[in-house]
């Protein structure tokens, strides 16, 4: 059967007879948890296989576990993290280190309830005038301290067997309005955004998976980038992201016009595959009605990234060490919150 070029949430810690169905018919590519998804370790590993039951194969499912303010699986049955720009903030020289064994530890919670995608990095570059609702989740104001991180980040997902999904292509950081409540402007300059927001996603392109900013670039285009055919050009050939793309969740207020038209104009626009998250399923019908199936290209790009980097990470990941792992981070941060 054809796989969807979507990627769906579902409604709450347990599916109905009607998502199962619904799922089963429409083969989506991935699946994505929110918190209201998440209950207890059991309840998580129960929800990942009926999501996959319903579909018959191994198929993705995602998560944003960053850590601080955007964590959906917290305590008490997972460890707490402060917001990522607060832990650089304190580990100073030893925050690419600090970074890696946060990650790393985050995916050793994802695998052992069936995740295996996670949402970050984040390498949207910091400026004095970024919105709230991005500015503690980014790693910093530097490219080359960004991109550090970032790799950092992603190695520690990498080697605990869950695959990182490089965001917000090409850069939020500018953005003054939380995407979930309108739609960002940023009127910088192309030569400038070369120089910094767009840079470390250029610097970053190998990572297997990115996601899209719903953000207007004004020196480029009109629209806001996940529907933007000179945006997502751009992405593919001047920042040289090849690998798979999907958009942010098209269900938030910065994009305009019905879930329908979203979805379509995400599509035409370049973007593999769309995401969708609130788990409302008259959206997620219209969604697949306007998205169909992966094309060609889009195949070929899911296939890589599942070939060398899914599969290899679901079967030869190692967790041997992972309570020496937890006790250097927790040494390592307490350390550093006693001086």
């Amino acid at each position: 059967m054809p796989v969807g070029a979507y990627i769906f949430g579902c409604s709450g810690l347990k599916l109905s007879e009607v998502e199962k169905v619904f799922f089963s018919e429409v083969n989506p590519w991935g699946f994505i948890l929110f918190s209201r998804n998440i209950e207890s370790r059991f309840q998580v590993q129960s929800l990942t296989s009926e999501l996959r039951e319903s579909v018959g194969r191994n198929i993705p499912i995602l998560i944003d576990q960053e850590g601080g303010r955007v964590q959906r699986m917290r305590s008490p049955h997972w460890r707490e993290f402060l917001p990522a720009l607060e832990q650089i903030r304190v580990t100073g020289k030893n925050d690419a280190r600090s970074m890696y064994l946060r990650s790393r530890l985050i995916a050793f919670d994802l695998r052992e309830v069936g995740i295996d995608v996670n949402c970050i990095p984040v390498a949207d570059i910091l400026v004095p005038n970024t919105h709230p609702v991005l500015a503690n989740r980014t790693y910093g104001s530097n490219v080359d301290e960004v991109v550090e991180i970032s790799r950092s980040v992603a190695q520690g997902l990498l080697d605990g067997g869950i695959t990182p999904v490089l965001k917000h292509i090409p850069g939020y950081g500018r953005g003054i309005v939380d995407g979930h409540e309108g739609l960002p402007y940023v009127e910088e300059g192309l030569e400038i955004l070369r120089k910094t927001d767009f840079l470390p996603f250029k610097r970053l392109a190998d990572l297997p998976i990115g996601m899209t900013a719903h953000v207007t670039y004004t020196a480029i285009d009109s629209l806001p980038a996940t529907i933007s055919k000179k945006m997502i050009k751009l992405i593919r050939e001047d920042i040289k992201f090849k690998n798979l793309l999907i958009t942010d969740d098209i269900s938030m207020s910065a994009l305009n016009g019905s879930i329908f038209k979203r979805a379509e104009l995400s599509i035409k626009a370049g973007c593999d595959i769309v995401l969708h998250c609130n788990g409302q399923l008259d959206e997620m019908m219209d969604v697949a009605k306007a998205c169909g199936s992966l094309n060609k290209e889009s195949q070929k790009r899911s296939q890589l990234v599942y070939s060398k980097f899914m599969l290899s990470q679901r079967e030869y990941f190692d967790d041997t060490d992972i309570e020496g792992l937890k006790g250097e981070f927790t040494s390592l941060m307490s350390s550093l919150s006693n001086e």
